[in-house]
């Protein structure tokens, strides 16, 4: 009989062998093709910026804001002014950037992800999208929060506080503050509805565990308080109220790295069988 011929080898996967250079050079291209995703989304904001600036942006400082009666919240008008000659010019531009930010984050959020996830030992494109939903679900979900919930809050607190009943003192806030608080808070709520998937992320490379994470549960009270505390103004209602949520995310992110852990076993057991070296468990 004759020799067998040579079964062909299976090159191995490119991103297994790229030097740092070439990580460079593909973490160029992620940051690229992400910045385009955001151009785009300027480019949308500034198409439509009359609703952008009039409805989303403005829409809290007016009484009739719908979420005014859904949280019921009795509202006042606020007055926004500008004391400064290209105040408003830096202001709509600077708002129009920060709006076109979010509309084309999940561009953004899918090239950063794609570059990191190599790393976490998922080379599946479709786990790689599936990843990026999640984290722009959640980036989503804290704007919605932020907009919706936290900055109604804070601007009628701020609004109503008066340091002295005379009246001498009127609230005139200052067009560049608001715009600045507003979008502090709501990127803020953003990235704090990321604990999820830090928790995937984290459990998925074995850096933290359910257990861990319950052992710290107090603590994490504790932390959601302080976190409220500087993302609200000092009223315990508002406080109390974006706490809770930051709670359930906390408990949320338990369940996840559950999941991930979980996960990260399956692999190993089929990567090394049932002895899985310590060092990797």
């Amino acid at each position: 009989m004759g020799a067998e011929p040579p079964k062909a080898i299976k090159p191995p996967n490119r991103t297994d062998q790229m030097s740092f250079l070439e990580h460079l050079e593909e973490l160029r291209w992620r940051l690229i093709k992400g910045f385009i995703g955001i151009l785009v989304g300027v480019v949308v904001a500034a198409v439509f910026s009359d609703f952008v600036i009039d409805i989303v942006l403005l829409g809290p400082t007016k009484a009739d804001f719908f979420m005014y009666d859904i949280i019921r919240v009795d509202a006042i008008d606020l007055t926004l002014q500008s004391r400064r000659l290209p105040g408003q010019f830096f202001t709509f531009w600077g708002m129009i950037f920060v709006a076109g930010f979010v509309i084309g984050s999940p561009v953004f959020i899918y090239q950063m992800w794609a570059f990191i996830e190599p790393a976490l030992e998922t080379k599946e494109k479709w786990k790689t999208i599936l990843s990026a939903f999640f984290i722009t679900l959640f980036f989503l979900a804290g704007i919605a929060f932020g907009y919706l919930i936290l900055v109604p809050f804070a601007l009628q607190f701020f609004a109503a506080f008066n340091i002295s009943d005379s009246g001498i003192v009127r609230n005139d806030f200052d067009i560049n503050q608001y715009f600045s608080s507003l979008a502090t808070w709501v990127v803020s709520c953003g990235l704090v509805f990321q604990v999820p998937i830090i928790s995937y992320a984290l459990s998925k490379i074995g850096m933290l565990t359910p257990q861990i994470m319950r052992k710290y549960r107090r603590h994490s009270i504790v932390l959601a308080l302080v976190l409220a505390a500087f993302l609200t103004p000092p009223d315990p209602v508002s406080q109390v109220l974006i706490a809770c949520p930051l709670l359930i995310l906390y408990e949320f992110s338990i369940w996840v790295s559950h999941f991930a852990v979980k996960m990260r076993e399956r692999e190993l057991k089929k990567a090394f069988g049932e002895d899985i070296p310590e060092n990797v468990s």
